[in-house]
């Protein structure tokens, strides 16, 4: 099969071509990036004559051009970095029929009214008829688009879903979930914190109401409450852990409507928050101007200048992705539980951070599912409902091959 890499010379994208062009079943993998240098770079990293260099860019470009790049492959993956290119990414894949799987932390089908990004919908219609608009269109043109396909969400949705599968009735789901740095690099920062995505889109998340399920109803909380302090005992760890109520894995607020409570929560080592809280105290992450030296300047943009080059990794430091989902419900007429425990470091010798080759191999596994037939559904098709069934025991095999495993506990009686 013939697989095609949008934002390909982006960390994430690079990781995905890298898997795939060492994949027996793809036969061409085309990577498309921004930049010459960007391209060569990626491919001398990739080394593999299956590679093929595409300089496109898919929000600059006219559709035409697009999608006669996209005839030319059988599945598509998204790596893009922000919502209007995705969308227009998704919208041109749908005309052509070509098969997708994307790896923002977006849920197309109803789209993130709190963060745009110059996602411009199309007049007379909300967001909500925007994503139902794109999701029947992709249904009638036979094209299967699998949303937000990377660690979390992706992995972690796929877990929830197997979980709720295997109970009898389901009624509360927590996701727990987080990018952290070793102990060790962790005491060479502050917050605890070094950055492995975005630490503007972290602090975004940190400041913004938060969508859970509350008593079977979709309902708006503030942001980082619901805190918990946990042990992580699996996989020869014992760790003290917290995590606190985030923006993330939204489908599943609309996939799995019979749950009584659902939430997706963010992993951190102990004093993270604390910290947080402080500088929202302070005012530090306001995005009001404020006047200072007869400018007026944003508190987050100045607290972000200022702090990020702090966070960035030093030589030696590594990262770590951490994840304890549970879903609590019944089982054979009695209370059952099933807990998913996951934890990942990089690979060094290949120069992957955990962050980078968790989310990149998850979405390069799917889509190679989804080009060999495994992954049948069409429309907008959240992780939960794809990766479920058969189709999630190949997967989960596929990423055990590749050194990434998920322990799954089930539990009744409880």
């Amino acid at each position: 099969m013939k697989m095609l890499v949008f934002g390909g010379t982006g960390r994430i994208g690079s990781a995905v071509a890298w898997d795939l062009a060492r994949a027996k079943d793809v036969e061409e993998v085309g990577v498309v990036g921004l930049s010459d240098e960007g391209l060569r770079r990626t491919a001398d990293w990739i080394r593999s004559d299956k590679i093929r260099l595409h300089r496109h860019d898919v929000a600059g470009a006219d559709f035409g051009t697009t999608k006669r790049l996209m005839d030319g492959y059988d599945v598509g993956v998204f790596a893009l970095p922000d919502r209007r290119m995705s969308y227009r990414a998704l919208e041109i894949a749908i005309d052509s029929s070509l098969d997708a799987v994307d790896v923002l932390e977006e849920y197309h089908r109803r789209p993130d009214a709190y963060e745009i990004e110059g996602l411009k919908v199309p007049d007379g219609m909300t967001l909500e008829e925007y994503g139902d608009f794109l999701h029947e269109k992709a249904e009638d043109n036979g094209v299967t688009f699998l949303d937000g396909m990377g660690f979390a969400p992706g992995l972690a949705n796929a877990t929830i879903g197997r979980g709720i599968d295997i109970l009898d009735s389901a009624e509360v789901a927590t996701a727990r979930v987080g990018g952290i740095p070793s102990k060790m690099s962790a005491a060479h920062h502050p917050l605890k914190y070094m950055i492995t995505w975005s630490f503007a889109h972290a602090l975004r998340e940190y400041m913004v109401k938060v969508r859970v399920r509350r008593d079977g109803r979709v309902v708006e909380v503030e942001p980082l409450s619901d805190r918990e302090s946990f042990r992580f005992d699996a996989f020869g760890e014992d760790e003290a852990l917290e995590c606190a109520s985030t923006p993330g894995m939204p489908s599943l607020l609309y996939s799995r409507p019979e749950l009584v409570e659902f939430s997706e929560k963010t992993i951190r080592w102990p004093g993270h928050w604390d910290g947080i809280d402080l500088f929202k105290e302070c005012g530090l992450l306001d995005l009001e101007p404020h006047e200072f030296d007869g400018k007026k300047i944003l508190p987050r943009d100045f607290f972000v200048s200022v702090v990020e080059p702090k966070l960035r990794p030093l030589s030696g430091d590594s990262d770590l992705c951490v994840m304890w989902n549970s879903v609590i419900g019944e089982k054979g007429g009695e209370p059952a539980r099933v807990d998913y425990h996951f934890w990942a470091g990089p690979d060094e010798g290949v120069g992957l951070s955990a962050m980078v080759r968790v989310t990149g191999f998850s979405a390069a596994t799917a889509a190679r599912m989804i080009g060999r037939g495994e992954i049948k559904k069409k429309g907008i098709v959240a992780p939960e409902d794809g990766i479920r069934g058969d189709a999630y025991n190949g997967y989960i095999e596929e990423l055990e091959d590749r050194g990434i495993s998920v322990q799954e506990t089930v539990r009744t009686g409880i």
